[in-house]
């Protein structure tokens, strides 16, 4: 920045002055922060190279092997299947809270507290041995005959049992996520749905859901990177997803429990760096109706940094 000294306090002003610099204040301590960071960070990566034990042959040679896709393939099943569904419970425990019914809002209550109070463990070991408390369900008439009778063992399988598990939980947390977001919307604009005499369903389908999603979606995405977490859960289960392989092998290899472990941990920073990648963008997507200019990309940012150095370096080379 470049700012003219300021005119005499008397007489006709006179030309302005030579352009004074303004130098930018010196923080040393950032400096020193910055070099103490980097001498650690390169110390622990230096460790992580060279140290033998972690064995980045093995690592190289287990990373891409069928048995860990097959696993990593299972991982992204049951994520998917579980995101979806406890999404769409989450929708119905949260219209359920909100509700002008007594008995809908305490049964939602007491879902939502009940699931996110147990451990996801124990909800998973719970739905293994429900065969033993229920061995057949059957649907019919309540108290009543039944019509439909099905053999629980035959039906839930380690794939079923484990999307139930994680759907079940995740409906709990994701319910209260829909309900902030419900709750974010302005109550003028509740007010102004009923003002146009629209019933109560498209009230909310048409105007309040949509403006809703703005606080639901970034939220619920952040919510799917504990999801995916949480997958690796399934291992008790019986279900082999990416760490019940590598559990597996290692219980196979003994002597390949680390590489193992490093390929598990590099996956899943894959996945979660790819939902994070999505999270960012979504946020941007749902925040062009609050900011009126909207986040700049990573891209856009270094892109910025160039222009900016290089017009720096220009005027440092033209004086």
């Amino acid at each position: 920045m470049l700012l003219s000294a300021p005119a005499g306090p008397s007489g006709p002003p006179g030309p302005p002055g030579p352009a004074e610099r303004v130098l930018p204040l010196r923080r040393p301590g950032r400096w020193v922060a910055g070099v103490v960071v980097l001498v650690l960070v390169s110390q622990a990566a230096h460790g992580l190279i060279t140290n033998p034990f972690y064995q980045w042959d093995r690592f190289a040679y287990w990373f891409t092997r069928p048995v860990i896709l097959e696993g990593l393939l299972i991982t992204l099943q049951v994520a998917a299947y579980s995101a979806v569904l406890g999404l769409a419970g989450g929708v119905l425990l949260a219209l359920g809270r909100l509700s002008g019914s007594p008995v809908l809002r305490s049964v939602s209550w007491t879902y939502i507290w009940l699931l996110r109070s147990v451990p996801l463990i124990v909800v998973l070991l719970f739905l293994y041995n429900l065969s033993a408390l229920y061995p057949t369900l059957s649907i019919g008439v309540p108290f009543g005959p039944a019509f439909l009778t099905f053999d629980e063992s035959r039906l839930a399988t380690d794939m079923v049992v484990a999307v139930v598990g994680l759907s079940l939980s995740e409906a709990a947390y994701a319910a209260e996520i829909v309900r902030a977001g419900v709750l974010s919307v302005d109550q003028g604009q509740h007010e102004a749905a009923a003002a146009l005499g629209l019933p109560k369903r498209y009230q909310f389908a048409r105007i309040v859901f949509p403006q809703a999603l703005r606080s639901i979606v970034p939220s619920y995405v952040n919510q799917l990177i504990g999801l995916l977490k949480a997958t690796s859960l399934v291992f008790y289960v019986s279900l082999l997803d990416l760490f019940g392989s590598v559990q597996s092998l290692g219980s196979t290899y003994p002597g390949d429990v680390v590489p193992l472990l490093l390929v598990a941990t590099v996956w899943y920073v894959i996945l979660t760096s790819l939902v994070s990648v999505v999270q960012y963008y979504v946020e941007r997507h749902y925040a062009r109706g609050a900011l009126r200019t909207p986040t700049p990309t990573p891209l856009q940012r270094a892109r910025t940094g160039l222009r900016d150095l290089r017009i720096r370096y220009r005027k440092e080379t033209a004086r």
